[in-house]
């Protein structure tokens, strides 16, 4: 019992409220309830012939769907039809047929929205047709194309809201992608470019010159820049992932682990009240912060750095500041996409803005985004 039990509530969490599986049992077992209690007053053969031919038709729209949707929408399309032919001699049936059918054909994703009008359309027709062959009053024609009227607009409405949705997360869906391949890029062009350059000078040092020790020196870097590029790939790997932790934390993190690796004091504050924010976002100004305490490791080893992440009505700024010894060189790194230009790149793409320099006798990185 507590594995059936388990299935419903994964079917529940997962199937589409309106036009899934879920939706599609009940509405065949309403439908079937209805044909076996069905008992027209009027034309009974015309009734039940078409309401069970509608069933036909709509248990072979629930078995093709997955396979062949023409065919499946086809067999809806006539369904409705067949069943707009049973409003006309009662209709108490018929309509429930009808508006199940037309329903789900309207909120399908599948078919244009000319081929659901001109099904609504035809459906009309013969609806009102057979109601006023068998005499029926104007109140009551008015009524059901009322109502007939109210169901496809609502239908129509629903399917424009869930394409929607599904256009919103294709998009997210690429922008994640091109995220993902930004990030991989950057790490990967760096560590293999500067790796490459370093082998060939190692390579001309032994071919060329025999400089057993200039070219040790050169293999010795490349395996540095390796080890560097092993470390920054999997930084991005585990700042792309889905439990990435809040960004105020995410920086006290980075900034815990550069005050062991370096033995250097380093502090990180947060100012304002802190806020989810996007992970593109997430992700550069960590990148950002990374840059700044590599820069500081390398210009002015030992001195303490200051992190301050600052959080505004309208923007997230990011503060890295630390001591600027007057005999430190800091020129930003030229290679591409993974300096403080890279930096400054990334941060544009999301509409942020990067500065960096000597200020008052520190070396200010200052990173700021909207949101």
């Amino acid at each position: 019992m507590a594995e059936v039990w388990e299935r419903v509530k994964r079917l529940l969490s997962a199937d589409d409220p309106e036009t899934g599986q879920l939706v599609r049992y009940v509405i065949t077992v309403l439908l079937g309830l209805t044909l076996a209690f069905a008992a027209p007053a009027a034309a009974p053969a015309l009734v039940w012939t078409a309401l069970s031919v509608s069933l036909a038709c709509w248990l072979g729209f629930v078995a093709l769907d997955r396979r062949a949707h023409r065919v499946a929408l086809a067999a809806l399309a006539l369904g409705s039809a067949v069943a707009a032919l049973a409003v006309g001699p009662d209709g108490s049936e018929g309509i429930i047929f009808l508006f199940a059918t037309l329903l789900l054909f309207a909120a399908h994703l599948t078919p244009p929205v000319w081929a659901i009008l001109a099904v609504a359309a035809a459906d009309m027709a013969l609806m009102l047709g057979g109601m006023l062959w068998f005499g029926r009053d104007p109140t009551s024609m008015a009524t059901h194309a009322a109502v007939l009227v109210m169901t496809l607009l609502f239908a129509l409405h629903r399917r424009q809201f869930r394409q929607g949705q599904l256009d919103r997360a294709r998009a997210v869906a690429l922008d994640e992608r091109t995220r993902i391949a930004r990030e991989l890029h950057d790490v990967l062009a760096h560590s293999l470019g500067a790796l490459r350059v370093q082998l060939e000078v190692a390579d001309a040092m032994l071919t060329e010159k025999g400089d057993v020790e200039g070219a040790a020196q050169r293999v010795r870097r490349s395996l540095r820049l390796a080890t560097d590029g092993m470390i920054e790939a999997r930084a991005a790997v585990a700042a792309l992932r889905e439990d990435v932790p809040p960004l105020p934390e995410a920086l006290s993190a980075l900034a815990a682990a550069h005050r062991r690796d370096h033995d250097t004091q380093v502090d990180a504050r947060t100012a304002g009240t802190p806020r989810p924010v996007a992970p593109a976002v997430e992700v550069a100004l960590l990148r950002t912060a990374r840059e700044a305490l590599t820069n500081a490791a390398k210009h002015a080893p030992a001195l303490p750095v200051s992190m301050t992440l600052t959080f505004t009505d309208r923007a997230v700024t990011l503060r890295v500041h630390n001591p600027f010894p007057g005999t430190a060189q800091h020129r930003e790194p030229r290679l591409g996409g993974y300096g403080l230009a890279g930096m400054r790149e990334r941060l544009a793409l999301i509409d942020g803005t990067l500065e960096a320099g000597p200020r008052e006798g520190e070396w200010r990185v200052t990173a700021e985004v909207p949101g």
